[in-house]
């Protein structure tokens, strides 16, 4: 039996006068799992998340939230027991800027308290150190990176059913982005459904099981992450101590080129730049025996297809 979605769109559009926002956007977010949203911006991501969350009303099409108790709850989204199972992070956060990070968080936790949700006082504290964030300033004092931590603050605190986290990283240091992937993480080993709207491309491929890319309302990649790596192109850079012959590398699986670099470090060293498609286990096995001395990717496998449907999209 097949697992339920958490999240579920169903050819969603979103229509602004002359202007589709969304185009037909099918896309399903399972328990246990991260579904990454990429695209450039204005591609259309805040607004199927929006649509999602009933901030905005679709145009046509369908979209359905499932949580623990939906039979109960019903499939309103803007039921506040249902929406208490729903951790969101919008990419425009705005908090009342006179209430210092403790007062925000009392007012959530109350609010959830009150539909059904229980969050502990410990557990406010913990994501507060972890995320290295102190709840004593008024937020209108707080940096652009320290208000994003409230943000992620609230949309994580508790046991949330689904994650809607729009852009969540954004404005962190690295570090702290760390600590947030981590966070996320930890709630999809718990059952939790993530739907994570990002347009860097590492962070998505660090995280997601899934990947959806949008180019200009439209959906033109939804396929799980290890299936892009599959396929993908990888460009190589690889340093050898002895040099192949011709024929070294002529019908080696998943080589697409291979040529030779110059040499500009007197050493002797060969240096050659492959691009191959797939694994590049049968190509380090052929290079093995002469000497590998280094290796460096010039683009990721993920950046090379978010590219490559993005322009297919906009074809």
């Amino acid at each position: 039996m097949e697992p339920v979605a958490a999240l579920e769109t169903r050819d969603l559009v979103k229509r602004y006068v002359n202007v589709v926002a969304a185009d037909r956007v099918t896309l399903q977010v399972l328990p246990g799992q991260v579904y990454g949203l990429l695209g450039p911006n204005g591609a259309g991501k805040s607004t199927v998340i929006r649509c999602c969350l009933g901030y905005l009303h679709p145009t046509a099409g369908s979209t359905a939230i499932r949580v623990t108790h939906s039979d109960e709850y019903g499939d309103d989204v803007r039921n506040p027991r249902l929406r208490c199972r729903v951790g969101y992070l919008p990419g425009d956060l705005r908090l009342e800027p006179r209430m210092t990070g403790r007062q925000i968080a009392g007012f959530h936790v109350a609010l959830r308290r009150r539909y059904g949700a229980p969050i502990s006082d410990a557990d406010i504290s913990d994501l507060a150190r972890r995320l290295d964030l102190d709840m004593t300033r008024r937020f209108a004092t707080l940096s652009k990176g320290n208000r994003q931590k409230v943000g992620v603050l609230l949309a994580l605190m508790g046991t949330p059913d689904l994650l809607v986290l729009d852009e969540p990283t954004t404005g962190l240091d690295p570090l702290v982005q760390d600590v947030v992937l981590d966070l996320i993480r930890e709630h999809r080993d718990r059952g939790a459904a993530i739907l994570l709207s990002t347009h860097i491309l590492a962070e998505a491929e660090s995280i997601a099981d899934r990947v959806g890319v949008l180019s200009r309302g439209r959906l033109v990649t939804d396929r799980a992450v290890s299936d892009l790596m599959a396929t993908a192109r990888q460009h190589l850079i690889v340093t050898l101590r002895d040099a192949p012959h011709d024929g070294d590398l002529r019908g080696v699986p998943g080589v697409v080129s291979a040529s030779r670099l110059a040499d500009i470090s007197g050493d002797g060293a060969e240096t050659l730049a492959i691009t191959i498609e797939g694994s590049a286990r049968a190509l380090f096995e052929r290079l093995a025996p002469l000497g590998i001395e280094r290796v460096r990717s010039e683009q990721t496998e993920l950046d090379e297809v978010f590219h490559a449907s993005v322009q297919g999209g906009a074809a």
